[in-house]
């Protein structure tokens, strides 16, 4: 058991070099190329700290551990939400923008509710998986054309300060791009595999550990970068990191799992499902009181997803 742990935390710092060098790399070979720093914060970046929870779900689907996939992304937002913004909001608390409580929190909870209708029979599909990276390309697309009709000289600041700044040449980009996706592949292998070991070493199933140790290892990335931004006092970047990393993880990371292989997941309860959409639906109302995330708020979201940890663990 302890050789498994051993695994699986090497292949977790895999994971977060791989999401950084693949950050690095695609984020100065966009801006080289001329793209906003705007417009590669809420694309490249968001999509690259989201790469472990790809490539994780990826290889369970082409492993046909269906609980595994969807439990890694159910998880990944439970925590993204219950830890990483109940730390960032402790460590400090946040003005949030107008645009977050009106369109992109709503959205996010709307598209949660995409889960249990997908999962109504246990098994998402290949057409449903393909309606879902349809949806990734679209909600993208709008989010990109909205942030450049209202987003302030602030907010541009803010996105242009967090970004890496090119240096230099473009085949030192795409060496880190290649080097972070190499070992962003090889993280994906050790920790699904070992992670199913350790599932059977602890006499749980594949969905419990893919709800909790993969989840959280997968999401190591969007905390550090919300960390480090709530430090910087840049609530913007901190808080559309979380929420923008939910909706890629159902559009795309489900998406694409199920465009593999189709997903079953009959171990996923609706415990599970309900809890991610109950968590998601709690940040609406405390995002309006105030337009602020509070360090009282940030201890309520840390508390449900302890709740939660103490419901789900004994399955």
């Amino acid at each position: 058991m302890l050789w498994n742990w051993m695994w699986i935390v090497a292949s977790l710092v895999l994971l977060y070099f791989g999401a950084e060098w693949l950050v690095r790399g695609s984020a100065t070979l966009a801006l080289r190329f001329g793209l906003t720093p705007l417009v590669v914060g809420l694309t490249v970046v968001a999509m690259g700290t989201s790469m472990p929870e790809v490539m994780v779900s990826v290889k369970a689907a082409l492993a046909g551990r269906g609980d595994l996939a969807v439990g890694n992304v159910i998880g990944s937002n439970l925590f993204n939400i219950g830890v990483i913004l109940g730390l960032t909001a402790l460590v400090f608390p946040m003005k949030v923008k107008f645009q977050l409580i009106k369109v992109d929190a709503p959205v996010m909870v709307g598209i949660c509710l995409l889960v249990p209708v997908l999962l109504w029979n246990g098994v998402v599909g290949r057409g449903e998986g393909i309606l879902l990276l349809a949806g990734i390309c679209v909600y993208v697309a709008a989010n990109v054309w909205l942030a450049r009709r209202t987003s302030s000289k602030e907010v541009e600041m803010e996105f242009q300060e967090s970004l890496p700044k090119p240096a230099g040449s473009v085949l030192f980009d795409l060496l880190f791009i290649l080097g972070g996706l190499g070992v962003l592949v090889v993280g994906a292998r050790w920790l699904t595999d070992y992670s199913v070991e350790l599932a059977r070493a602890y006499g749980v199933t594949e969905a419990v550990i893919g709800l909790t140790i993969v989840a959280a290892g997968t999401s190591v990335p969007e905390l550090a970068a919300s960390v480090v931004a709530a430090l910087k006092k840049e609530p913007d970047i901190a808080l559309g990191n979380v929420i923008g990393s939910n909706v890629f993880n159902i559009l795309a990371i489900l998406g694409a799992g199920a465009v593999v292989s189709p997903l079953a997941a009959p171990a996923i309860s609706q415990l599970d499902i309900w809890a991610m959409v109950g968590i998601s639906a709690l940040l609406v109302p405390l995002l309006w009181t105030g337009q602020r995330l509070t360090r009282g708020e940030g201890a309520l979201l840390l508390a449900c997803y302890g709740v939660y940890l103490f419901f789900l663990w004994p399955q």
